[in-house]
């Protein structure tokens, strides 16, 4: 079972000198869903990327199941990386692989090295990889090269990889930007009952405010690399959200699921959701 996240005082600059998080603070709860939304160059990818262990902090301190991953040896860090799940805005799959192997290898950390290897040649579980590819109706493709799918059909995969991971902790950064509504919030509802259905911890960053608002309980609104706001989602209001925007012209992104303009309140623009209870 996943355990609790902390971030202290976390910053992060990059080689060039450019700062990409600022002072971060914030805890996550084994299995809570959370959603991190903000104007672009906010810090939302590095952030996820600190989270995944891929970037190590320049200033503070992470902990994951009350452990600095940074101060494990390789084989500690190796097996806490197999416990984590990431979907890629961009998903990094080989154009020749069949979607078969894509979506099996999300399994390659917890399988040992002879099985993965083998997994290459004659897929060990195609109809595991089918059921995660039928969530996000591509079912019939799982035999296909990767290279005759679209951008949006690959974004799909990568998501299905991550379902048949089966992680601890799942990470999302910018999951459906390529998807047509309908199937953005398809994708993001099959991450949500992942998370539910397997008490993984869920932190997706989104460009598309009314997907976060739909099915997130908790939403973190971050600019300029700091958190600015770090709300039950019911709490966040229309006022909050176009400050956090207001470098883009307090013109909130939205994938067109639900208008925030019509939500109920003129205060409060969360509602009761599938996710959001």
């Amino acid at each position: 079972m996943p355990g609790d996240v902390r971030l202290d005082g976390v910053g992060f600059v990059h080689a060039n000198g450019h700062r990409a998080l600022k002072g971060v603070s914030l805890e996550l709860a084994h299995g809570e869903r959370v959603a991190v939304i903000g104007p672009s160059g906010a810090g939302k990818t590095t952030l996820v990327r600190v989270l995944g262990t891929s970037l190590r902090p320049t200033e503070g301190r992470i902990e994951i199941d009350g452990v600095d991953p940074w101060q494990l040896g390789a084989g500690g860090l190796r097996r806490l990386r197999a416990r984590i799940g990431v979907v890629h805005q961009s998903a990094p799959i080989p154009p020749r692989l069949r979607v078969v192997t894509a979506v099996l290898a999300g399994r390659l950390g917890a399988w040992p090295t002879w099985k993965g290897l083998v997994s290459l040649l004659v897929p060990s579980d195609a109809e595991g990889a089918r059921e995660a590819l039928a969530r996000l109706d591509l079912g019939d493709r799982v035999f296909d090269r990767c290279d005759r799918l679209s951008g949006g059909q690959l974004q799909r995969v990568g998501i299905a990889r991550v379902l048949y991971q089966r992680p601890d902790y799942l990470l999302a950064d910018e999951p459906v930007s390529a998807l047509d509504p309908t199937l953005a919030d398809q994708s993001v509802g099959a991450l949500v009952e992942a998370s539910a259905s397997g008490g993984a911890t869920l932190v997706a960053s989104l460009h598309a405010v009314d997907l976060a608002l739909k099915w997130f309980p908790r939403t973190i609104g971050m600019k300029a690399g700091a958190i600015v706001f770090d709300r039950p989602t019911v709490a966040v209001s229309r006022a909050m959200l176009h400050e956090l925007y207001a470098t883009e012209g307090r013109v909130l992104p939205e994938q067109g699921v639900e208008p925030i303009a019509d939500l109920r309140s003129d205060n409060v623009v969360a509602l009761a959701r599938p996710g959001c209870q």
